[in-house]
């Protein structure tokens, strides 16, 4: 067994994120896990992430808050408010954007595979 405790959780950075703290709750940095890693979000009021996809899918439950998700796959948009415990699922390839457009944070885990091996 692995344990992070959460006020020993580390921060990270990630690219294209505006106005959000991140903490990497287990796997790369924070500990052990072969498939998949967890962080934590906090998205201040205006902040967002980019429309971007990845080559990995991603999971996204809302702690706190309320979170506009954006998704784009093959020219297709969609758009849905998520409210705590509400969830949503992002494919490998689909773009995604998060936005709180409120004026209190939202809170939000995140649990996705590990990159896949380069080569």
């Amino acid at each position: 067994m692995h344990v992070t405790r959460f006020d020993n959780a580390q921060p990270y950075e990630a690219p294209n994120h505006v106005d959000m703290r991140c903490l990497r709750l287990q796997g790369k940095e924070a500990g052990p896990s072969l498939q998949m890693w967890m962080g934590m979000s906090q998205i201040l009021p205006g902040g967002h992430t980019g429309l971007d996809g990845s080559p990995v899918e991603k999971l996204y439950l809302v702690l706190e808050g309320q979170l506009h998700v954006v998704a784009e796959l093959e020219g297709q948009r969609d758009e849905q408010v998520l409210g705590p415990y509400d969830s949503c699922r992002f494919a490998p390839g689909e773009k995604r954007q998060l936005v709180n457009r409120g004026n209190r944070p939202v809170l939000v885990a995140l649990v996705m595979a590990n990159a896949p091996p380069a080569g």
